[in-house]
């Protein structure tokens, strides 16, 4: 139970060991600048997940969980330090993450970590491979009008295997791609150059599925269901510590207009084993100890 609670006030853990599955499962998104990792990431939690005034490509990776604790950003060095709630000022290279936290249904499941762009050249690769080991899903985004380019493909070749049955490859603004015959060519492609090194290769469009609140066909037609049901049933298996079992918790055949109705009263299996964080008081800005490793 105090491991439990440990992990709700935001304490980090170095790494991940094979006895910690009763706290919350972490799911990376990871691609290119301009991938659509952060409209996913606002489509999740249902709310931009930082301040309108910074945008992720001014920011090393950003540890979004469910609280209404104040940010703070870990450095290097193992020390926590409060930071204002607007992240201005934030030093990249001695940060290795910012913990916020937002009240959302999604973030009631697993926390979200969303990484810097892998093709920012403003952005030393080292600011996301030293939180690598924090995750246990990822999401890749990759473009589909240049879906799985080489850089990419080349990034992910550096990542540890034992990611490919716990990841997905999103084929994010398949809106882009106006002919149903190029968008089967695109993504019969895609699955044929990364065959056994995802879950699955997800098509999606996520501004027409942002834009489907209400509309049960729109939210189904933008591939968000499915999306869903994937996530979902991944997150289960690491907060059950059975990974590769694919049992479904969200019923695809019946879409959903929300996100929240999708994650809602249809999650019935286990439940239990899905570890709710404690909300914590905000914090006044001060130095912190190193964290414990």
């Amino acid at each position: 139970m105090n491991d439990e609670l440990n992990e709700g006030t935001g304490a980090p853990r170095a790494e991940v060991t094979e006895d910690a599955v009763a706290r919350h499962p972490r799911v990376a998104l990871m691609g290119e600048f301009s991938a659509g990792k952060s409209t996913l990431s606002n489509l999740l939690i249902g709310k931009s997940a930082l301040p309108v005034n910074v945008t992720a490509t001014q920011l090393p990776p950003v540890w979004i969980s469910y609280g209404d604790d104040a940010p703070y950003r870990l450095s290097v060095d193992g020390a926590e330090v409060d930071v204002d709630p607007s992240l201005d000022g934030i030093a990249v290279q001695d940060t290795k993450y910012v913990r916020v936290f937002h009240e959302a249904k999604f973030l009631e499941f697993c926390d979200l970590i969303d990484m810097p762009g892998i093709s920012d050249p403003n952005m030393a690769a080292e600011v996301w491979q030293r939180v690598i080991p924090e995750a246990d899903i990822i999401i890749w985004c990759s473009h589909a009008t240049q879906a799985w380019r080489q850089s990419e493909a080349a990034v992910w070749g550096t990542l540890p295997d034992e990611f490919y049955e716990k990841s997905l490859l999103l084929l994010t603004r398949m809106d882009r791609i106006l002919s149903e015959r190029d968008q089967q060519r695109v993504i019969k492609r895609v699955k044929s150059e990364t065959r056994g090194m995802f879950r699955e290769v997800l098509p999606v469009s996520l501004i027409k599925a942002v834009e489907a609140s209400g509309d049960p066909d729109a939210w189904a037609a933008s591939g968000a269901d499915v999306l869903i049901a994937n996530l979902m049933n991944l997150v289960d298996e690491v907060a059950s510590g059975q990974t590769g079992r694919r049992v479904s918790r969200v019923k695809s055949e019946q879409p959903s207009a929300t996100l929240n109705d999708a994650m809602g009263e249809r999650v019935v299996e286990k439940p239990k084993r899905i570890v709710m964080p404690a909300r914590v008081r905000p914090r006044p800005l001060v130095s912190r100890t190193p964290a414990r490793s």
